[in-house]
């Protein structure tokens, strides 16, 4: 895929994962709590994790609009989502009540990650153009 392209999809994704963080993290946390949600109920604990990806999704929304002046961030999205997903899914794995999360959060963030690790383009790509 050229490197055009991929920035144009790129944009896309940023702006819709940043909506979906600012926005779906809260609502799936409301309305599908096995897949989004740690048992028992943790109101501090949902604040920070809200309010953290909220910003992360305003900041992707940001970055959209010139995504290589803003790789780094784009980058620590990618590598923070797999950390975050793969502690979650040791978590999920030792307590057998939270198997919600292998259909919930845990794929949700690998998928975000995946995308924007396959959309952002190399340096050397983006240096020939």
């Amino acid at each position: 895929m050229k490197s055009e392209t991929k920035i144009y999809y790129l944009r896309w994704a940023l702006v819709i994962f940043g909506l979906f963080l600012i926005f779906g993290v809260y609502l799936l946390m409301r309305f599908w709590p096995s897949g989004w949600e740690w048992l028992p109920p943790q109101s501090k604990y949902e604040q920070m994790i809200i309010g953290i990806y909220a910003t992360l999704g305003v900041f992707l929304i940001l970055a959209a609009r010139n995504p290589l002046e803003n790789r780094s961030l784009i980058w620590f999205t990618v590598w923070s989502s797999v950390v975050h997903a793969t502690i979650m899914l040791f978590q999920a794995l030792y307590y057998p009540n939270e198997m919600g999360h292998f259909i919930g959060d845990i794929p949700a963030l690998y998928l975000m990650a995946i995308i924007f690790a396959f959309l952002m383009p190399s340096k050397q790509a983006t240096e020939q153009s």
